[in-house]
Formats: C-alpha cells, sequence, structure tokens
C-alpha cells in the first residue's frame, strides 16, 4: 500500500499525476518564453507548497521533453526544502545546438516528487567501517562489453 502525505498548496493548476503508481506529479508553466539553443531560464510554475516537517520534494525534468527535444533541468534534482513557502520555479535548459524550443503557459515542463526524509545526525570518527566499493569514485565500476556499468 503507497503511503500518502498532505501538502497545503496554492497554486493556479495543481500538479496531477499522468498514471496510477507515477512517483512525480507534473508541474506545469505559469509564463511562456522561448528556450534559443544552449539557453537557460528560470520558468515559473505559481506553485507553492507547504511540505510537512521530515520530507522533501525534487523536481526532475521530464524524460519525453529532454528525448524529444533536449530540454532538462540545470540543476536536477531541484531540492524544495519543508521551510520553503516561495513559488517552485524551474531551471530549464535548451541543451539542443540547433532548435530553439518554446514554452507555453500550460506546457508540463517538471515532475515533483515528495519523498520522507531522516534527518541525519553526523558522528565524527577517525576511521569508515570497510564496504565492498571502498574509494573507488566516478567509473569505477568499470566496464561490461565496451559500455561503462
Amino acid at each position: 500500500m503507497t503511503e500518502t502525505v498532505d501538502v497545503p498548496i496554492i497554486a493556479p493548476e495543481i500538479p496531477v499525476y499522468a498514471h496510477p503508481g507515477d512517483a512525480g506529479a507534473d508541474l506545469v508553466a505559469s509564463e511562456s518564453i522561448r528556450l534559443e539553443p544552449g539557453q537557460r531560464a528560470l520558468v515559473g510554475t505559481g506553485v507553492r507548497i507547504a511540505l510537512p516537517e521530515g520530507h522533501l520534494a525534487f523536481v526532475v525534468p521530464r524524460s519525453g521533453l529532454a528525448a524529444k527535444h533536449g530540454i532538462t533541468i540545470v540543476n536536477a534534482p531541484g531540492t524544495v526544502d519543508a521551510g520553503y513557502r516561495g513559488e517552485i520555479k524551474v531551471a530549464l535548459l535548451n541543451t539542443d545546438t540547433q532548435n530553439a524550443y518554446d514554452v507555453v503557459a500550460g506546457d508540463r515542463i517538471a515532475q515533483l516528487i515528495v519523498l520522507p526524509v531522516p534527518r541525519a545526525r553526523f558522528i565524527p570518527v577517525d576511521e569508515l567501517p570497510d564496504s565492498p566499493r571502498g574509494e573507488g569514485g566516478f567509473g569505477s565500476t568499470g566496464y561490461q562489453n565496451g559500455v561503462q556499468a
């Protein structure tokens, strides 16, 4: 069973889940803009929320916009903290090197994912426990059949 959390919201258009079981609810643009090739812009959604303490929201790209038009989010995922009460804006980037992209008010531009998040207690130690990965960083898991794993 999926847990539900109540999130008070002020919005011209309430985010909706496109399909049952979807993790992200669609955020729509509240303004129209043109993104030239390589250009980025902060696009308003008109959405303001009051997340319960112990929760956060991630603003993430829409896969269709990325795959079809090269539109992504600069700081993905954008983090909305529980104490933030301002408008959720999306930092869109047009990665297409040749074609501009027009965002029209009402277009779905991102998804909002609400998650519970525990508060970490950082405990200073002199040494960390071992792990199978150890200190391996970027690309440390190697390649399989010529493709990075």
